[in-house]
């Protein structure tokens, strides 16, 4: 299959990251890939990126930032033209991911295809439309009209969101889909149900694109996979930078032991989630132990999410998608462990016991608006109420925030009212991202030749950075060197990939394997970035091409007879194969004379009308054999060789007895159209008097001329046509002279 390996890597651009690496190779013999940051560059939130390379585009994710509303939450789009995508891939259905792919696909200049895996599509629509409720709840009640972020709410309708599904294609783990040469193949991730990695394949370059990923199993999902192959280049997240997670148990334990001691001391305890992924993870670890501790069954848990009921049936139609733990008991019980026994869904806060303690799941995790901050607004004055953060906390949101513990906070309602905070405020991380152990085994295992960081603050982010080059330190300036990347938003990264090309042999080039040193001829076809070579007569076969061949004919004038014609072509050619040759002794013009020249060029000499035809079929080499053909003969008649093969001749073969009687035995005579050999050797002689004058005396007769200037004399051989002479200076100006004499003189033909 066709298939390219990358020998090196070197890399430009602009912003934190960038650089240049060194290698032996010549710029020249390296293909660019550039890589564009329009949002997750440093930042957590609107992940969006594009990896250009060789005229195929492919975007990566389409996100919002949940610290902004309107278009300030979006990725920068107007730092590239959508129009030329060619593929979106969204990793996974949460915002900071998924929520502008509909102002993508309906209000900007966006033709490509869109990917995702069946769980995350069939989520996206629910949480997207309540994302597009929210903000227009949002924008109603918060500010007035000349407030530019509220005016700016609504990037899309209900309507564009439709419209955007049915556009959508699915993807399922481990299949490949090929699009225009860009091939693509989905792998688990972790992180939440239906969350992908994409190994994506163009041109022989090989990338994998993480989005949010966990290596640590949980109650319902598998870790993140391995890619199968190794990648050039790995993009992948920086979220919690060099920093390592606690233990999963003894995280669930925390969690259990703060919920369990505030309600015994009358409290209520809030846990802002994600609608979805978390969320169902802190489901199960709650219901399991409220079942567990029967003193807590009477307490009620509630999952406040207007999209709770439609988007848990989702979980539990994927099942089959989770871990095997969830497998199992699904299979052995017959029950789904998404059936939850002490897990109350509302969506309505007003219909609850509010006074009595209780647990409450509610989203939106970074406690911008929604049930999570109406519920937070209500129960913080309470110090023997517990908030609890599960999540990661994005920086510029209500969450981070709250995490620095201030004394009061703003009202969502009206921000000039201050609401006391008293209630006490934990962390407890159960974000399925890696850590800085997990995240640097992955990397080691993947092996990629270059590393782009994206979804993480930059302090975090620099920190991994930073880490990763000491660790890769030991190859720096080798064939091995791993190059690490940060790029910010709005900035371009250029890297530099070199590659083998390999083509699939087909048809019946490839009934049986070459032997060693073998040379396999066909004809190479390029379908994206395919490359196939083939018989001409599999052409139509294997690829739906035609062939047609085009027969070249010129015919030029040559007063060259064959002999010298034969001898010009074998000096170039080495062997010149004589297909046709008849001599009429009584009619020398009537003689047929073809010769083929590396088996794909015929010349025919037509002596009697003084012209010769080349034939040849078109192709690349033929026609390179055939111009060189065509050079030969028309200079054949007039060369300095030709010269001189004429002169040796004269001398070699005029033998003749005094008496003026030709000699018995058959002789070839040098015959002239116009003139004799003495002749156009006395024109040569003529030619160095001009130049020379006095200082040049011709001796014809013995076959040399004399130039003697000064105490220097160089002597000019007019059968071998050298010049000998021990000055270098008089030596060169004779050579020029003699050479410029044999261009003038007139040709000469050998009989």
């Amino acid at each position: 299959m066709s298939a390219a390996t990358a020998d090196g890597v070197n890399a430009t651009g602009t912003g934190i990251g960038s650089g240049t690496g060194t290698t032996a190779a010549a710029d020249d013999d390296y293909e660019k890939l550039n890589f564009y940051c329009l949002g997750g560059g440093n930042e957590v939130g609107r992940s969006c990126h594009i990896v250009e390379y060789r005229g195929k585009v492919v975007m990566l994710d389409a996100g919002v930032h949940p610290a902004y509303s309107g278009v300030e939450s979006l990725p920068y789009y107007d730092d590239f033209d959508l129009s030329k995508v060619d593929v979106l891939l969204i990793s996974h259905f949460h915002l900071d991911h998924a929520a502008s792919l509909p102002y993508v696909m309906q209000h900007t200049g966006f033709k490509g295809r869109v990917f995702m895996t069946y769980p995350t599509k069939a989520i996206y629509k629910w949480l997207l439309n309540d994302f597009v409720r929210v903000t227009s709840i949002t924008d109603s009640n918060g500010g007035s009209s000349d407030d530019n972020s509220n005016t700016n709410s609504f990037l899309y309708t209900d309507d564009d969101l439709n419209e955007s599904l049915d556009r959508i294609e699915t993807i399922d783990y481990h299949s490949t889909i090929e699009v225009e040469g860009i091939r693509f193949t989905a792998f688990h991730a972790g992180h939440v149900l239906g969350a992908a990695m994409f190994f994506v394949e163009l041109g022989g370059l090989k990338f994998l694109f993480t989005g949010d990923y966990s290596r640590e199993e949980d109650r319902h999902l598998s870790s993140a996979e391995l890619p199968p192959s190794r990648p050039d280049l790995l993009i992948t997240e920086a979220t919690f930078g060099t920093a390592t997670h606690v233990p999963r148990i003894e995280r669930e334990s925390a969690l259990t032991t703060i919920i369990h001691s505030t309600i015994q001391q009358g409290g209520r305890c809030l846990l802002p989630v994600f609608a979805l992924g978390r969320a169902q993870e802190i489901l199960l670890i709650l219901d399991e132990y409220w079942q567990n501790n029967k003193d807590l069954q009477k307490i009620p848990i509630y999952y406040a999410s207007d999209l709770a009921k439609k988007c848990m049936a989702v979980y539990q139609r994927y099942v089959n998608m989770m871990n095997d733990n969830i497998r199992k008991r699904f299979t052995e019980t017959n029950t789904n462990p998404f059936h939850f026994k002490y897990i109350k869904n509302i969506t309505n806060i007003e219909k609850m016991d509010d006074l009595q303690p209780s647990v409450m799941i509610a989203s939106p995790g970074m406690l911008q608006n929604g049930i999570s901050r109406r519920i937070l607004e209500r129960w913080c004055p309470d110090p023997r109420n517990s908030l609890i953060m599960t999540g990661y906390s994005v920086e510029g949101t209500m969450a981070k925030t709250i995490l620095t513990e201030p004394t009061e906070i703003p009202s969502i309602q009206n921000p000039d009212i201050m609401i006391p905070r008293k209630m006490n405020v934990e962390e407890i991380s159960f974000a399925a991202h890696v850590d800085y152990e997990q995240n640097s085994k992955f990397i080691e295992l993947v092996d990629p030749k270059a590393i782009i960081l994206v979804h993480g603050e930059s302090n975090p982010m620099g920190r991994l950075k930073s880490a990763l080059l000491s660790k890769y330190q030991k190859l720096k300036n080798t064939e091995d060197e791993v190059k690490v990347y940060s790029p910010r938003n709005g900035s371009k990264l250029t890297l530099q990939f070199k590659g083998k090309k390999i083509a699939k042999v087909m048809g019946q080039l490839a009934t049986k394997l070459p032997k060693e040193h073998d040379t396999i001829n066909g004809v190479l076809v390029q379908k994206d970035f395919d490359l196939s070579l083939l018989k001409i007569e599999d052409l139509r076969e294997f690829s739906g091409l035609t062939t047609t061949i085009v027969k070249q004919r010129q015919s030029l004038r040559c007063d060259a007879n064959k002999h010298l014609i034969n001898w010009q072509l074998s000096q170039m050619f080495g062997f010149v194969k004589v297909l046709i040759d008849t001599e009429d002794e009584e009619d020398e013009e009537d003689d047929e004379y073809v010769v083929e020249i590396m088996s794909s060029v015929k010349v025919t000499l037509e002596h009697k009308i003084g012209i010769v035809t080349v034939e040849w079929n078109s192709g690349m080499v033929d026609d390179t054999i055939a111009d060189s053909v065509i050079a030969i003969l028309m200079s054949c008649d007039s060369s300095p060789a030709s010269v001189k093969l004429s002169s040796k001749s004269c001398n070699h073969n005029h033998n003749h007895s005094h008496n003026g009687v030709k000699s018995e035995e058959k002789e070839e005579e040098i015959i002239s159209n116009e003139y004799s050999t003495e002749e156009r050797l006395n024109r040569i002689g003529k030619l160095f008097e001009v130049q020379f004058g006095d200082s040049f005396s011709n001796h014809l007769d013995e076959n040399y001329g004399i130039v003697k200037i000064g105490k220097n004399e160089a002597k000019i051989d007019y059968i071998t046509l050298k010049v000998q002479c021990s000055s270098g200076a008089l030596r060169g100006r004779v050579e020029g002279v003699l050479k410029r004499s044999l261009d003038l003189v007139a040709p000469l033909s050998l009989e």
